[in-house]
């Protein structure tokens, strides 16, 4: 049994970046909140929570503390809401989420009818929405677009969606608005990520993609290797998997969401290894 690794797995370097920073604050001050959960992962904000870090939805519970706003982002009026309170405010919204509120936020200004491509109750798209004060049109597999054919009007895209799914939005949103200006903005991580998964998924006889539940780009991983290989797995934790159920596979290949630590991805091939006999050919 033979397991092979995706190239592009793992944390992203938003979330990297937005750990690592909570945890050095942890480190150094006390009363630490993020607002809502860092990213969508159980096991790392256990990790988190063992330095301290709390969760909340209500930015009051960090007065005389610390708020670490989430790699997914938040509307704007939260920022205007935290700088009349006494909390130290930190940014941990991952650069390229930031980029899209920048977008948003100056189109918005000027005129445009913003639309969204992604997932309405995604912590993203209601952060994005927020930064054109929840005017924009957000945009599915399923949306009927009914629009001001007129008005000019930008597109930007949930930064974990696939390709696809915003090319189709893009041409559905395009067939019933004539001045459209479209801004693709999925991660280039996100991406390379969906790429290699597909790309592995095709040579292997099992799959098994690792991340949170609730985790939109681990997912959308899922989705995309369930089309090339009907036996693909998706799992949060090692102890998920029944060794002796996949013993007979010769290939296995593995993949892990954006927000899925190494070490959880570790236990998965470790536990593969120790109860099935396999090895591991790396990245």
């Amino acid at each position: 049994m033979k397991i092979e690794i995706a190239l592009e797995s793992g944390f992203c370097y938003g979330v990297k970046s937005a750990v690592t920073k909570t945890i050095e604050i942890a480190k150094k001050e006390k009363n630490v909140y993020t607002y809502g959960q860092l990213i969508h992962n159980a096991q790392a904000l256990e990790y988190l929570n063992s330095f301290g870090v709390n969760t909340t939805d209500n930015i009051e519970d960090a007065i005389g503390g610390t708020l670490i706003i989430r790699s997914h982002g938040v509307k704007k009026d939260i920022y205007d809401k935290v700088k009349l309170l006494d909390i130290n405010l930190i940014d941990a919204t991952c650069p390229f989420v930031k980029k899209i509120h920048k977008i948003v936020y100056k189109y918005y200004k000027d005129g445009y009818q913003v639309f969204i491509v992604g997932n309405k109750n995604h912590p993203e798209v209601i952060g994005i929405n927020g930064w054109c004060e929840n005017t924009a049109i957000i945009v599915d597999d399923n949306s009927i677009i009914n629009a001001n054919n007129s008005q000019k009007s930008i597109v930007v895209a949930q930064t974990t969606i696939t390709l696809e799914l915003f090319n189709k939005a893009v041409e559905k949103i395009a067939n019933n608005v004539k001045n459209l200006i479209i801004h693709n903005t999925i991660c280039s991580a996100t991406t390379k990520r969906q790429n290699s998964a597909n790309e592995l998924s095709k040579r292997v006889d099992f799959m098994i993609v690792i991340g949170g539940k609730n985790s939109s780009n681990t997912k959308k991983l899922y989705q995309i290797c369930k089309k090339n290989c009907n036996n693909s797995l998706h799992i949060e934790i090692a102890d998920e998997i029944m060794v002796t159920n996949i013993k007979k596979y010769d290939k296995i290949g593995i993949t892990a969401g954006a927000s899925t630590p190494d070490w959880v991805i570790n236990q998965v091939i470790d536990k593969i290894e120790n109860e099935g006999e396999g090895t591991n050919s790396g990245k």
